[in-house]
């Protein structure tokens, strides 16, 4: 009995039309697949879950970060100048330590040139106690670097006076990386400076 053959170019035809069909159905599975993991991870973004005391789930929304972002900015100015500012013989160390991590050069600089001037050999010297009373902030999101403006009263206790001075300082802000624990908001101050110094009364 006589074998017949297929046309060689025939049967490769097919198979080429086999293996273009199943390599366009595994890409648009591919696809799908990446689709459906983006939504679900976008999903995750803007919610995150919390246990109740009861075992069930609550869904917590998350707020945008630049709605955020005003709070955490001021909530940094607010720790960089307690930490700065709010100082005596026993702590000054820690604090300005903590400060540091807070700024870039223009905050060490600002440190150095203080360190050098002899205020804390004083604040040794004398014992004396800096706490600060107050400290606002106003913080322009429109650009970046966002820049500020910070009030800070405080008192220097000499024992038997107590002086209140007020200090309006500027600088930028500019967003880094968080780093717990030394830098918690992931901002950081440049270009600060000390504008303006004056010794204000007590009922001021």
């Amino acid at each position: 009995m006589k074998t017949y053959y297929k046309n060689i170019y025939a049967v490769l035809s097919i198979n080429r039309f086999i293996v273009l069909t199943v390599s366009i159905c595994a890409l648009g599975s591919s696809a799908f697949c990446g689709w459906i993991v983006y939504d679900i991870h976008q999903k995750a973004l803007n919610s995150s879950f919390a246990i109740n005391t009861d075992g069930s789930v609550i869904p917590l929304k998350w707020v945008n970060q630049q709605e955020n972002l005003l709070v955490e900015s001021l909530a940094h100015l607010e720790l960089f100048h307690t930490y700065f500012y709010d100082i005596d013989a026993s702590n000054y160390e820690k604090n300005l330590e903590k400060a540091l991590w807070l700024g870039n050069s223009s905050v060490d600089n600002l440190y150095r040139q203080k360190k050098a001037d002899g205020v804390y050999n004083r604040l040794l010297q004398y014992s004396l106690i800096q706490k600060v009373v107050s400290i606002e902030s106003q913080v322009d999101l429109q650009q970046t670097p966002y820049a500020f403006k910070t009030t800070t009263v405080f008192e220097i206790n000499r024992g038997t006076v107590i002086d209140r001075y007020e200090l309006v300082s500027t600088g930028n802000l500019i967003i880094v990386d968080r780093n717990y624990p030394h830098n918690t908001h992931g901002l950081l101050i440049t270009n600060y400076f000390e504008n303006i110094l004056k010794k204000i009364s007590n009922e001021d």
